[in-house]
């Protein structure tokens, strides 16, 4: 059972990254190893020839991952990505992206995963991302 429910991780997300509270992800799904997010998509997402950004597919990944870590752990705000790698599949059309991440391993200092994206509504993945978090080591309090 998830350590952290999806109120209370997009509440995390808003308090400690508010530079991220106005884009409107919110989470469909979480359980102990899945998380699904919905990312509404706005002008600001999109380059040139209308779709959407890299960096914006590469947020949702890194963003959605870090979630999904949080979410096993608690509150553990200075877990840091170590390693992204994402492929460009497809283009992804200017309509909500479902990205879905999964946990494969979570360690004592490392937890790994994979995370695919998808445009709403279309069969195929935009994109595909290996992830790995390191995560700090607990306080001795």
């Amino acid at each position: 059972m998830p350590a952290m429910t999806p109120a209370q991780l997009l509440k995390f997300l808003d308090e400690n990254f508010p530079q991220s509270s106005h884009l409107g992800l919110s989470i469909e799904h979480l359980d102990d190893t899945t998380i699904r997010l919905r990312l509404p998509t706005h002008e600001r997402h999109l380059r040139p020839g209308g779709t959407i950004s890299g960096p914006t597919l590469m947020w949702l990944v890194d963003c959605g991952f870090y979630l999904l870590v949080m979410g096993q752990l608690g509150p553990v705000a200075l877990a840091v990505t170590t390693n992204l790698n994402i492929n460009f599949m497809r283009k992804p059309e200017a309509v909500d992206l479902i990205g879905e991440g999964r946990l494969l391993k979570l360690g004592k200092t490392l937890a790994v995963g994979d995370f695919t994206i998808w445009s709403d509504g279309m069969k195929d993945p935009v994109a595909h991302a290996t992830v790995t978090y390191a995560i700090p080591p607990k306080s001795k309090d």
